[in-house]
Formats: structure tokens, sequence, C-alpha cells
């Protein structure tokens, strides 16, 4: 499979599974909307996308200057509109331990702000969905 395609199989109940690069990846849905609950649902892996982007470039960026990462960790928090539970706001708080060099304390906010898939949130690709009928 060519590594710009992905690979989505429903095996049953409410899971959808997808399939690129080697990787698999499992999703179900919570109990309350029907699935079995036995994996994360996708918008569950968008939003973990999210928080584990900006970790991977505050990570990077840390590498890049030898600053060790222990202790650093990242907390998103949403917040959304009821009843149509749309999220209007994304917070990631970046915790950094004692001894992390203050110098970098907002340039390792800037390297979060990074994250390419939030780039994509602000530049949206454009969907196309077709259908096809095997045969």
């Amino acid at each position: 499979m060519p590594d710009n395609e992905i690979l989505v199989t429903l095996p049953g109940g409410s899971r959808v599974d997808a399939r690129f690069r080697g990787f698999s990846i499992a999703t179900d849905q919570p109990a309350y909307a029907g699935g079995a609950n036995t994996a994360p649902s996708p918008f569950d892996l968008f939003l973990g996308s999210l928080a584990t982007c900006a970790g991977y470039y505050v990570l990077a960026f840390c590498r890049e200057r030898h600053i060790p990462t222990d202790g650093i960790t990242l907390i998103q928090r949403m917040e959304r509109i009821p009843p149509s539970k749309l999220i209007t706001k994304i917070a990631i708080e970046i915790r950094l331990p004692a001894g992390f060099p203050v110098k970098y304390k907002d340039a390792v906010i800037k390297a979060a702000d990074q994250c390419a898939v939030k780039a994509h949130l602000a530049f949206p690709p454009d969907f196309e969905i077709t259908s096809s009928i095997a045969g």
C-alpha cells in the first residue's frame, strides 16, 4: 500500500480500524454511543494527535538544545458548546520541571505552537468523498 493511502476496515460492532505504513489503529465508540469501548474513538485519536504533536515539538526543541526532558508533561484541555459538544477551545499547558532553563520558557511554547496537526486546522485540506462498487 502506498504511503499516501490508509486502508479502513469494519471488523464488527462499532469498530472501525485503519492500516497504513505498517501500523494498525483500532477505534471503537464509547458504550454510551453504542460501542464496546474497546479502543479510542476516532475523535479521541484526533484530540490525542493534537496533544502528542505538541509534545513532539517540545521534545524536538529540548533535544536540539540538549535540555533534559525528564519531568516535562503537557496537559490538553477542551472547552465545548452544549448541547452540540463541539469544541470551542483547546488549551495546552506545558509543565516544566524545576531546573528547566527559564530563558527557554516562552520559546518552548512557540515550539509547541508549530505542531503540524494544528497547522492543518488553520489551513484545512479540501475533502472529496466518492464511492465505487467492486466488480
